[in-house]
This record gives structure tokens, C-alpha cells and sequence, in this order.
């Protein structure tokens, strides 16, 4: 009980330290997070930094002129690099967006020397906190940061695929007909197009998927189909809208808060591999706990001889991208 309550105001005090975010990047993935920080509230300082100032410090206006409205002051307002010194995190959604019939994998090269020079500008502040990145592709975005700043592996974080689970879990509690926060599934590997589901730790409320399809005598393939929607979900908005940003706005507040809040939440996040899932080096899309001080493990799921390949070849994909186009950039 003692153990309990010197817990509990542990976490009290953590609620009444600063709580600074520096967002580098004011495009509609920025602007979509910053907005639902704003609504959600758990912070009190918010910096936006832009290579367009006056973007930035528009946007800082805008949000402010709501303040009356949110659940909680924050101080928000424009700014550059130093204002990175003393923050919590910094988030990075800056870099070109994805278009219409491209991969998030043809943005490596451009994105990355983008992504590069920030983490640079970072550093050099004397920034301490811990980096999430956003910017696509974030499996190999996310390394760039890591190889530049030198930062320990559990200070720099990757949005992964917090995004695409929540689209899993909405979309197979739509077809189930069940709350999608009682739908308790991933998806791993790479941000992208080799991604997959390991069904066999997929559950809905504590009782397996494939055993509540089993029971409503229905075929075991529709799971082959709902990932099917879930992969090529940001291709059918692009193609409608242009682009995606509500659905990572919302993600990355979850990520942000759960490490503010030190929640010790499973998310299913970029992190660097040491040895898990059989590779070292790279970061990619694996559950893990996430608390105040970032990544506190990953966790390790027996996967399938099947579920193992897949993983194998969404690792693969990124090694094979960056040997080719991110390494030459950084050496």
C-alpha cells in the first residue's frame, strides 16, 4: 500500500512539472497534433518552429485566440531552435508530404536530408529531451535522428504504427461490431507497405479474433481483406483529399501524453531493436512500453513461422533502403 501511494504522488508531481513541446513543422500533421494538444490539454508550453516563420507564428496566433475554449492554459507561440534547450520532447512532422500513387518510401532521400539538418539545428540548443518523429518514411526517419543525434535508443522515438493499429482496430471493430477500444491488436513491421497483422495475438475484449469468427461460422479469409483496408487505408484518402492528418494528430497526442503522464502504456511505436525479433540496428514498428523516459521495453511476441517471415521481409525492405540512399547521406 505504501509502494502504491509513493506511486501515485510520484506521478501527482509529474503532473505539476513543466511540460514544454517544441513542434518542428506547421503542415497539416503538425497543425492536426498541435490542435488536438490544444483540446486534450496536459501540457502548458507549446512552440511551434517552422522554416516559414510567419507560417508558424500565424498558426501560434490562431490557436491561442482558443485558449478561452481548451480545458487548460498552455502557452503557446512561435519560435526557433533554441527554444529546444529545456523542452520535454520534440516532434518532428516537418518534410515533404506523400502524393497521390507514391510510396512513403520515395520520400527517403529528399526527407531525410530534411530530417537531418533539423536534428542537427536540435542538438546544438542542448537539447536533453527526447525526439519523436513523425515524418515519413518514420521507420527510416526515425534512424536518421537516432545516427545523427547519437541520442540513447529509448529517447528517440518513431510514430511507427500507432496510426495504422488504430485503423486496424477501427476497422475490424466496424466489421465486428464491437467498440474499437475493445479491439486489442497491431499492426508491425515498417510504416508502410510491408506491414502485417499477427493475428495470433489479435483479441477482441480477451477472446481471440479467429476464435469470434469461428463461433459467427465465418470465414477466416475476411481477416486477409481487412488488412488489405487498413494498408492501403492513406492511399484512399490521399487520393480523395490530398493527404492524411487528423488520424497521426490524434496518435501522436496519445504517444506525447503517455510519456508526459509517464502512463506505461503499449504503444506500438518505432523503436531501434537490439537483438528482438532477430535484428539489430533499425528501428521499426513493435509494441513497447512507453513511460516518462521514453521507450522502457520492447515487447517480444512469439510470432508464428509465418508472422516471422513477414517481419523478416518489412526489416529487410528499410535495410535495403537505407544501405542504398540514407547511408551516403549521413556519412
Amino acid at each position: 500500500m505504501l509502494f502504491i501511494k509513493r506511486n501515485i504522488n510520484e506521478r501527482k508531481k509529474n503532473m505539476v512539472e513543466k511540460r514544454k513541446i517544441v513542434l518542428i513543422g506547421t503542415g497539416f500533421v503538425g497543425m492536426s497534433f498541435a490542435y488536438s494538444l490544444l483540446n486534450q490539454g496536459g501540457v502548458n508550453e507549446l512552440v511551434l518552429v517552422d522554416v516559414m516563420s510567419e507560417k508558424a507564428e500565424g498558426e501560434a496566433m490562431d490557436l491561442s485566440h482558443g485558449l478561452s475554449c481548451a480545458p487548460s492554459r498552455i502557452n503557446i507561440k512561435s519560435g526557433d531552435y533554441s527554444e529546444c534547450k529545456d523542452a520535454n520532447m520534440v516532434v518532428i512532422t516537418a518534410g515533404v508530404a506523400q502524393k497521390p500513387g507514391q510510396t512513403r518510401l520515395e520520400l527517403a532521400t529528399t526527407n531525410a536530408k530534411i530530417i537531418k539538418e533539423i536534428t542537427q539545428n536540435v542538438v546544438s540548443s542542448g537539447f536533453k529531451g527526447i525526439f519523436i518523429v513523425a515524418s515519413n518514411p518514420v521507420d527510416i526517419m526515425t534512424y536518421v535522428v537516432s545516427k545523427v543525434s547519437g541520442f540513447p535508443k529509448n529517447k528517440v522515438i518513431g510514430s511507427g504504427t500507432v496510426l495504422d493499429t488504430a485503423r486496424l482496430r477501427y476497422i475490424l471493430g466496424e466489421y465486428l461490431n464491437v467498440y474499437s477500444k475493445n479491439v486489442h491488436a497491431y499492426i508491425m513491421g515498417e510504416h508502410g507497405d510491408s506491414s502485417f497483422v499477427p493475428w495470433t495475438h489479435c483479441y477482441i475484449g480477451c477472446k481471440k479474433v479467429t476464435e469470434v469468427l469461428e463461433d459467427r461460422h465465418q470465414d477466416l479469409s475476411i481477416l486477409d481483406d481487412i488488412y488489405k483496408d487498413v494498408q492501403q487505408a492513406a492511399y484512399e484518402i490521399i487520393n480523395r483529399k490530398k493527404a492524411t492528418y487528423y488520424g497521426i494528430g490524434l496518435a501522436l497526442t496519445k504517444l506525447v501524453r503517455a510519456i508526459l503522464d509517464d502512463e506505461e502504456q503499449i504503444l506500438p511505436i518505432s523503436a531501434k531493436l537490439e537483438g528482438e525479433y532477430n535484428h539489430k540496428g533499425l528501428f521499426i514498428g513493435v509494441p513497447a512500453i512507453i513511460n516518462r523516459n521514453g521507450t522502457r521495453e520492447i515487447l517480444q511476441l512469439r510470432l508464428t513461422e509465418e508472422e516471422q517471415a513477414k517481419f523478416d521481409y518489412s526489416y529487410d525492405t528499410l535495410e535495403k533502403t537505407i544501405k542504398e540512399t540514407i547511408e551516403p547521406l549521413l556519412n
